[in-house]
């Protein structure tokens, strides 16, 4: 069992590798939500994320034999980098299978701390099926990322960091992948507040912790199909599930496209970059069905690679209408063109990209296609812009599933 001596004792030993990641109170998101909204910044930890916190504690309360085995665990990149860390500091050797998706600066990072990466399976629950293959293998003790009551109690240290700054706090919202963070912050919560709100946030398309609830055991998804890596998990852990049922209050499920819009929002109202995962408690906020309460969101991490970070900021700009992609047809002859570009220069529209297509039509005379990429304030400003060309004769037909390119 969890109890309130283990988590102050694991309070105190995670103190010696953590940073402080002191409440932020969120102007942008309270007045959003109606809510008094507190962000927990784990991604600002050394690691970029919560992880290092439940991987400490377990390790500090291992043998010596145990940790003379040489540790070995699975993670999509958080827990990771968190086992290898705290590897390092106790001066043990560490191996890591991580799936073969996972961003490159996780894998990097998690070879930085000199653990041994191996790339193997899609998921998370593939890589952890090769990892207890290998533990049995060669004796090595295997720290598992979530469905351990010690990693959960150690990640639970984030409730009694939450309380001390904020003793009235109302709601608290977590992330859940395989239920380790959510099982261990709703259980101290509830034991400082039993009349406290815990509320997991899952990806949509990963909500393998919901579909349990909702049948009262733990269950498998057939597969995970969600941009929140850190969350894509198949399987919930059976050890901290009873947890997860007696102290979390509700389950919210996020889809994909709301962690886009909200990656934008953290960045330009926040100035912080948060992973995905990290994001689905900053989306779940205009879910709830409450106002005036203190709110805690707990970022999780902010580990995230170049190219995915290039994709979600592409696509949350066309999802705000600020970047987006339309067709017009126009007579092919002189000066048809210059007439285009100046209604969307008059509007203030900024054309990133043309391409005229002659081959739209056998009659080049009567009609040739000229496709424009351009950025705008946003929403209004785009209809603005789609509506004085057409009121200038140009209809536009925007082009793409994406809003930009078919």
């Amino acid at each position: 069992m969890m109890t309130l001596d283990q988590f102050e004792e694991a309070s105190e030993k995670v103190k010696e590798v953590i940073l402080q990641t002191n409440l932020m109170y969120s102007e942008y998101f309270s007045q959003q939500t109606g809510n008094k909204v507190y962000l927990k910044p784990e991604n600002m930890q050394y690691t970029g994320a919560y992880k290092v916190r439940g991987a400490y504690y377990k390790i500090s309360k291992m043998t010596e034999e145990e940790r003379a085995r040489g540790l070995i665990t699975a993670s999509a990149g958080n827990h990771a980098q968190g086992v290898a860390y705290a590897a390092k500091i106790y001066g043990v050797p560490a191996t890591i299978v991580m799936p073969t998706t996972t961003p490159l600066i996780k894998v990097n990072r998690t070879k930085g701390y000199g653990a041994e990466v191996v790339l193997y399976g899609n998921v998370y629950d593939e890589a952890c099926q090769y990892a207890l293959k290998l533990a049995d293998e060669k004796g090595l003790t295997f720290v598992h990322p979530f469905n351990d009551e010690v990693v959960a109690t150690g990640q639970g240290t984030i409730a009694m960091e939450i309380f001390k700054e904020l003793p009235t706090v109302d709601i608290i919202l977590v992330p859940i992948g395989g239920g380790g963070l959510a099982a261990g912050v709703s259980t101290l919560a509830k034991l400082l507040n039993p009349n406290i709100r815990v509320i997991g946030v899952e990806p949509a398309g990963a909500s393998c912790m919901k579909a349990s609830l909702e049948k009262g055991e733990v269950v498998t998804l057939p597969d995970v199909d969600t941009i929140a890596d850190g969350t894509a998990v198949k399987t919930p852990g059976d050890i901290v599930f009873p947890y997860i049922q007696k102290n979390i209050d509700e389950i919210i499920a996020v889809e994909d496209h709301e962690l886009i819009v909200n990656f934008l929002d953290m960045i330009e109202n926040h100035k912080m970059l948060v992973e995905n995962s990290g994001l689905l408690t900053v989306a779940a906020l205009k879910h709830l069905d409450c106002r005036d309460k203190k709110v805690v969101s707990i970022l999780s991490g902010g580990n995230m690679d170049i190219i995915t970070l290039s994709s979600v900021v592409q696509h949350g700009l066309i999802q705000r209408g600020r970047v987006f992609t339309v067709s017009v047809l126009l007579p092919d002859r002189p000066g048809e063109l210059v007439k285009v570009s100046g209604i969307i220069a008059e509007l203030k529209g900024n054309i990133i990209r043309l391409e005229h297509n002659q081959f739209v039509s056998i009659n080049r005379n009567a009609m040739v296609e000229l496709r424009i990429t351009m950025e705008a304030f946003g929403q209004e400003h785009k209809e603005e812009i789609l509506g004085a060309l057409a009121k200038k004769g140009y209809a536009p037909k925007e082009k793409g599933t994406t809003g930009l390119y078919d």
